[in-house]
């Protein structure tokens, strides 16, 4: 059993990936709790629109300015 834990409810699902799911849907952070573990945060967040992250932050990471040299 795995809770989806916001503000404002608290709902149960029978598998972890249906309680991803609906974190992702909520698009609000949560909690995600089970008897074996807890996680935190705002599922479904990691993608890169118009070179801007979910939060608005320019996103300017490439490979080529990764520290060391590249390996060939």
């Amino acid at each position: 059993m795995y809770t989806v834990i916001s503000k404002e409810k608290e709902q149960s699902f029978l598998t972890l990936d249906s309680a991803m799911n609906h974190a992702k849907w909520m698009n609000e952070f949560v909690t995600i709790k089970s008897n074996d573990f807890e996680v935190c945060g705002m599922f479904g967040v990691d993608s890169i629109v118009d070179g801007k992250c979910p939060d608005g932050v320019d996103y300017d990471w490439n490979k080529a300015s990764r520290i060391g040299q590249m390996k060939r």
